[in-house]
């Protein structure tokens, strides 16, 4: 069976940035709680809203294609499929589509005439869950290659959240600390270790979903984001994944201080959870985490691209020497998680 690989990355990020001393100052009290202190999030990237210039998620994720391929060795008529994977599906600027399918209308616009082309939804994970399908197509030889892309125009969670959160325990606290942002991989077949997707597994324990996105009724008046923030850091929630991951490597006879990671990338959700989630697979797992990875302080929670604009943030600032051996852990509402395993060599910036 064929591993895969990450061929080449891209990213956009609007250009307009709001810092956190910005967004609050648009409430109407003032806070009673330090945001940035809380959440590690220093600043975001907040799209173009202006009529002449507006930034969707189909805008976004396109960008972010363009990018992507302006370094793949790949061009749009030899790309396989397209796997689109956001949560916001917003295009002519607020307007909110479920079809036509976002990826079918990515791979007309690129003139990827040959590309199987559908969209995903799987919360936060969407983009790993994306990686997922497109690493088990080329697995099997469904596919020789893909791209997997996401675009997410989710601040206006954040404008909601400003104009009606009144305490520090409100549901939608979690909305301040979103931003915009688009992110597109390809995916092909790996030739060697050097490069290679070792191993990706992916979860689900609903029973833990805790998310609502959508427009309530009541006083909410836009797009809003509700989450229970009892159980943000419940335990037994990442238990789930460090668990799995255990016994998936003990099935293969190996331990995970075997796997030699060099870097750790977890959901960009909160600069305090990170070192919870690592203390807490330390002790299950008996060895001491690698060094995370983050970019949660200039670019907040990215929802499904928070991932892979860590890495390329790292990657555009050569942080990642070839041979990098990097583990990713998704989180996201559901409650899914799981874990990817790959070695970087090729990928650039």
């Amino acid at each position: 069976m064929s591993h895969s690989r990450f061929e080449s990355i891209g990213a956009y990020l609007p250009s307009n940035v709001v810092t956190t001393e910005e967004l609050l100052s648009q409430m109407k009290e003032p806070p009673s709680f330090d945001l940035e202190k809380i959440t590690g999030v220093r600043e975001r990237r907040r799209r173009d809203t202006r009529p002449e210039s507006h930034e969707d998620s189909f805008t976004l994720a396109m960008k972010a294609v363009e990018d992507c391929l302006s370094r793949s060795q790949y061009g749009p008529e030899d790309i396989d499929v397209i796997i689109y994977t956001s949560i916001s599906r917003s295009k002519h600027a607020s307007r909110m589509y479920m079809e036509p399918s976002f990826a079918l209308g990515i791979s007309r616009l690129i003139g990827a005439k040959n590309a199987i082309a559908f969209d995903i939804s799987n919360a936060c994970a969407g983009m790993l869950t994306g990686t997922y399908i497109l690493d088990r197509m080329i697995r099997s030889g469904a596919a020789r290659n893909g791209i997997v892309v996401s675009g997410e125009a989710i601040t206006a969670i954040a404008d909601t959240a400003v104009n009606e959160i009144s305490e520090k325990y409100d549901r939608q606290f979690a909305s301040l600390t979103v931003g915009d942002s688009g992110c597109a991989i390809v995916l092909d077949q790996a030739v060697d270790e050097n490069d290679v997707i070792h191993y990706i597994e992916m979860m689900t324990a609903a029973e833990y979903s805790h998310l609502c996105l959508g427009m309530p009724s009541g006083k909410t008046q836009g797009m809003a984001m509700y989450t229970d923030n009892r159980t943000m850091h419940n335990e037994d929630r990442f238990l789930l994944g460090t668990n799995t991951q255990r016994k998936f490597l003990e099935a293969r006879g190996k331990t995970f201080a075997d796997e030699n990671f060099d870097y750790v990338i977890h959901h960009q959700f909160g600069a305090s959870a990170i070192p919870w989630m690592n203390a807490i697979a330390e002790r299950e797992l008996g060895t001491p985490m690698p060094p995370d990875l983050r970019v949660i302080d200039k670019y907040g929670n990215t929802s499904t691209t928070s991932h892979f604009m860590v890495l390329h943030d790292q990657l555009s600032q050569q942080n990642l020497p070839a041979g990098s051996k990097l583990l990713l852990i998704p989180a996201a509402s559901g409650i899914v998680t799981g874990f990817v395993s790959t070695t970087i060599s090729s990928l650039k910036v």
